[in-house]
C-alpha cells in the first residue's frame, strides 16, 4: 500500500487525499518536460501537485497554475504547494477544465498533462481513482484537452503529454485535427529492448519533423538497478537512486 507521503530532495508530497499517488510516470514527465523559455505554465489534472512542484524547482521564475477536478486532491495539492519553497508561484484551482476555461485565463507558454488514458478498460469501484485514470465525457476527454490547448496556448507555446503508446496515437489524431503536432517524443522502456511503456510527447501548433529519443528505466544487466540516463534525469529529485 502506498505511503501517505513521498519525500523528495526539496519538497514533500502528502498524498493521502489524492486518488493517484506519486508514480514513476509522473516523475519522468515532470523531469523531462522542456521548460526552455517557459514563463507561465499550466498543470492540468495536478493530483498531488507533483508536476507543478517539479516545474517550480526546475525553473526559478515560471508562474504556475494547476487545475484539479477532485476537491479533496486539490486541497492537498494546495497544501503541498504552500509547504514548498515556491509557494508564491503556484496557484491551485479546484475546478474542471471546462470551469477553468470559462474564467478565460491568460494564455500559457507551456501546458503539461498526464491525462486519463484507460479509455476502454474496466473501471475501478473507487470513483476518485476512476476519474483520475479513465477518460470520460464529464471529466477530461482527449478532445476537451486539445480544444483547451488551442484556445489557451501562447503562439510558439508547448504542450507536453504523457500517455501509453496506443493512447498517444489516438491523442495525436485528435490533436492534429485542431492543429497541434508532435515535435518531440521520448519513448520510455522498462529496460533495453523491452516494449515501449510510455511516450512523453511535446506538441507545437505547427507541423515539424518529430525528434525521437529513448529512455530506459532499468539496466539490461540488473532489473533492480536504475539506468544511467534515469539517474541523471531524476538526480535533482529522488533522495536515493
Amino acid at each position: 500500500m502506498p505511503n501517505d507521503y513521498f519525500q523528495f530532495q526539496q519538497f514533500r508530497i502528502e498524498q493521502g487525499q489524492s486518488a493517484m499517488k506519486v508514480s514513476t510516470d509522473a516523475c519522468l514527465l515532470g523531469a523531462a518536460a522542456d521548460l526552455t523559455g517557459a514563463t507561465r505554465l499550466l498543470d492540468i489534472g495536478t493530483g498531488t501537485g507533483l508536476l507543478a512542484l517539479m516545474a517550480a524547482q526546475r525553473h526559478a521564475t515560471v508562474e504556475i497554475e494547476a487545475v484539479e477536478i477532485d476537491a479533496s486532491a486539490a486541497d492537498q495539492a494546495a497544501a503541498n504547494a504552500a509547504a514548498s519553497p515556491w509557494a508564491p508561484r503556484i496557484h491551485v484551482h479546484a475546478l474542471s477544465l471546462a470551469e477553468y476555461a470559462a474564467q478565460q485565463p491568460t494564455p500559457f507558454s507551456h501546458i503539461i498533462c498526464n491525462p486519463p488514458f484507460f479509455r476502454q478498460s474496466l473501471r475501478s469501484p473507487d470513483a476518485a481513482r476512476t476519474t483520475a485514470r479513465h477518460e470520460a465525457d464529464d471529466t477530461l476527454s482527449f478532445e476537451a484537452l486539445a480544444a483547451f490547448v488551442t484556445a489557451f496556448l501562447q503562439p510558439g507555446g508547448l504542450l507536453t503529454v504523457l500517455l501509453p503508446p496506443q493512447e498517444m496515437l489516438a491523442f495525436e489524431t485528435v490533436a492534429a485535427a485542431v492543429g497541434l503536432f508532435p515535435a518531440t517524443r521520448l519513448v520510455v522502456r522498462h529496460r533495453p529492448g523491452s516494449r515501449p511503456l510510455r511516450h512523453i510527447t511535446g506538441f507545437l501548433a505547427s507541423p515539424a519533423a518529430t525528434i525521437e529519443t529513448e529512455l530506459t528505466i532499468r539496466t539490461a544487466e540488473d532489473d533492480q538497478a536504475y539506468s544511467v540516463a534515469f539517474r541523471a534525469l531524476l538526480a535533482g529529485f529522488y533522495l536515493a537512486l
